[in-house]
């Protein structure tokens, strides 16, 4: 699947033109980098404003960033020579000089990256060759090292004290609106959710506490450790800007699972000063040991480098495994074909050459429709995706049924180049249950929980701005935490574009017993009285639905927020439970 790599090529036996492509490619991605940088340490200061619009335009202009220097410095490499830049032996000697460059650099992996994305843009995609760019890194981070981005807290006398100290040093400028009582309230859920005997010798306990803050949609989030010998328990503290009294801690999480729904695949990535991304992600894997790397990369926001780190997860669980890649669980789609390997959580998605009826979107819009999910908040309720062109897979672990398939309906997207089968263009997104499926096999409490998720992941994208169209049971997946997300786009769009109608009355008895609507429908146009039909063929869920939010049935309701959304409303929907957040666990009293 993949060629080793050749001895790299020396600064002495490369060319001039190799060494100026190499040096140009370098310094495009310190000037991405630089700007990354500075576009993240400027959410301490909007945090701190509530700043909350500056907060969506800075996340968007981040993402755009990337693609932006890799297309100037791919333009620049066209004025650095006049050789072909397309002539691949100018690019092995290039990575060898570009080897030697970032020897050492704490950030080299995400430059090596980089300078793939320029490569690529250059060159077909297909040309997955150690020699011509990184499949794999030139070096490994190296070893210790942590203590440069975390402050180690011992020998204090009482949880309360250590936490009041926490706090201060986090020198937020907003002062905080009551800090003795937000600091009792942590050592309170501490003493409540550590071990009893971990608990009773804090003073022999140390806290690692990350440097940075985490800074995401209107929550900062302190991150660090609590180490008990050889265990260590997971920290996060978050903290809000109430804007009218100042700070205040929201909630404090001491275990590994809600710490990974706070590192979410289903969230925006989070403003983090990580200067040495490797560090961090060290350190976040020993509190989150089940995320890949390619997934703490892409909660850092560095999306094309968790790519990267995609693509080698797969090289190797595919040099490890033996099954073969099948046809997706659940309904087949419209739009899209979708497969899996039954040992990798990931599931591949291949926009189809022709849609059923009766969808009218093309190719593009869909494609228009993911790229709008990557630039928006996903809030916890849409899963993010990667997207991939010229992705080579071997022909042998596809399963005969569904090559078939492929052949079927995608074959404009697929080339068999000898024992190689290559999809010119998909999607990957992590694999969940379909909700349609996961309620078939649910107990009555599951059922009730899966369909107080589904409603509230509908309330939750309206109040972000996004009406999922299709909102049938098998367009949504039910997480390993319990959590429903949206996972289908095609349909997707901005909810103010919507318009929301109320059933026109019959008038007449033709018209009452028309089997198509007798009234004129817009483009736009939603009757949200019609969202019953989404629960065909399951009474029992449609009638719990109905008990805990029946009101997504009445226009006035979907009117509502469109009003919110128009007047500037920005809501923020926190990745924990509603019963974790300290005003709902202490109440007023502290």
């Amino acid at each position: 699947m993949i060629q080793t790599a050749a001895a790299p090529t020396t600064l002495h036996n490369s060319s001039s033109t190799a060494r100026r492509m190499a040096k140009t490619i370098y310094n495009g991605f310190h000037s991405y980098f630089a700007d990354f940088q500075n576009l993240t340490l400027g959410a301490k200061a909007r945090f701190e404003k509530a700043h909350w619009q500056a907060v969506q335009t800075a996340n968007q202009d981040r993402i755009e960033l990337y693609k932006s220097k890799v297309k100037m410095t791919a333009d620049l490499l066209g004025a650095v020579t006049n050789r072909d830049i397309t002539d691949l032996n100018l690019w092995r000697q290039a990575k060898g000089v570009y080897t030697q460059l970032v020897a050492g650099a704490p950030n080299f992996e995400i430059a090596e990256t980089f300078f793939n994305s320029v490569f690529g843009l250059i060159n077909d995609h297909d040309k997955i060759d150690d020699e011509l760019i990184y499949v794999f890194s030139s070096q490994h981070p190296p070893a210790g090292g942590e203590y440069s981005i975390y402050t180690r807290y011992e020998n204090q006398a009482s949880p309360v004290d250590l936490f009041r100290r926490i706090l201060l040093d986090a020198e937020f400028s907003v002062p905080w609106e009551d800090l003795e009582r937000d600091t009792r309230r942590i050592a309170a859920a501490f003493a409540e959710e550590a071990e009893p005997e971990i608990s009773s010798r804090f003073h022999e306990l140390k806290l690692d506490l990350l440097e940075a803050v985490f800074y995401r949609g209107k929550a900062a989030y302190l991150v660090g450790r609590i180490l008990d010998g050889y265990r260590s328990l997971p920290l996060a503290l978050a903290v809000l800007n109430n804007e009218a009294g100042g700070l205040v801690i929201d909630t404090a999480l001491f275990n590994s699972a809600e710490l990974s729904v706070i590192f979410s695949f289903t969230r925006a990535h989070f403003m983090v000063d990580a200067a040495v991304p490797h560090q961090y992600l060290q350190f976040l894997k020993q509190l989150l040991p089940h995320k890949g790397d390619y997934e703490i990369y892409t909660s850092l926001g560095l999306t094309k480098h968790a790519k990267t780190e995609f693509y080698r997860e797969l090289v190797q669980h595919l040099h490890q495994s033996q099954d073969r890649f099948i046809t997706a669980p659940g309904i087949k789609g419209m739009v899209m074909t979708v497969f899996t390997l039954p040992s990798y959580d990931i599931v591949f998605k291949v926009i189809r050459d022709r849609f059923d009826y009766p969808k009218e979107v093309t190719r593009e819009i869909v494609r228009e429709k993911y790229r709008l999910v990557s630039r928006h908040d996903r809030i916890g309720r849409m899963a993010d995706t990667q997207e991939f062109h010229n992705l080579i897979f071997p022909l042998h672990r596809f399963s005969p049924e569904l090559l078939q398939e492929l052949r079927e309906m995608v074959p404009s997207q697929l080339r068999i180049d000898g024992d190689r089968l290559i999809i010119r263009h998909l999607y990957t997104e992590r694999r969940m249950t379909p909700l349609n499926l996961y309620l078939k096999r649910a107990s009555p409490e599951e059922m009730r929980s899966a369909m107080d998720e589904y409603g509230n992941a509908i309330r939750q994208l309206a109040a972000a701005n996004i009406f999922p169209g299709d909102m049938l049971l098998k367009n949504f997946g039910v997480t390993r935490h319990g959590r429903v997300v949206f996972y289908d786009y095609d349909e997707l769009c901005y909810l103010t574009d919507c318009h929301f109608r109320r059933l026109p009355e019959p008038h007449t008895e033709e018209q009452a017993m028309a089997a198509a609507p007798w009234y004129t429908v817009g483009p736009n146009d939603v009757f949200p009285e019609e969202f019953r039909l989404f629960f065909s063929g399951n009474p029992q869920a449609r009638r719990v639905f109905e008990e805990l939010h029946g009101e997504i049935y009445a226009p006035q309701y979907w009117w509502g927020i469109q009003e919110e959304i128009r007047a500037g409303k920005i809501v923020d929907v926190f990745p924990y439970r509603r019963v974790r957040r300290f005003s709902e666990r202490f109440g007023g009293s502290g």
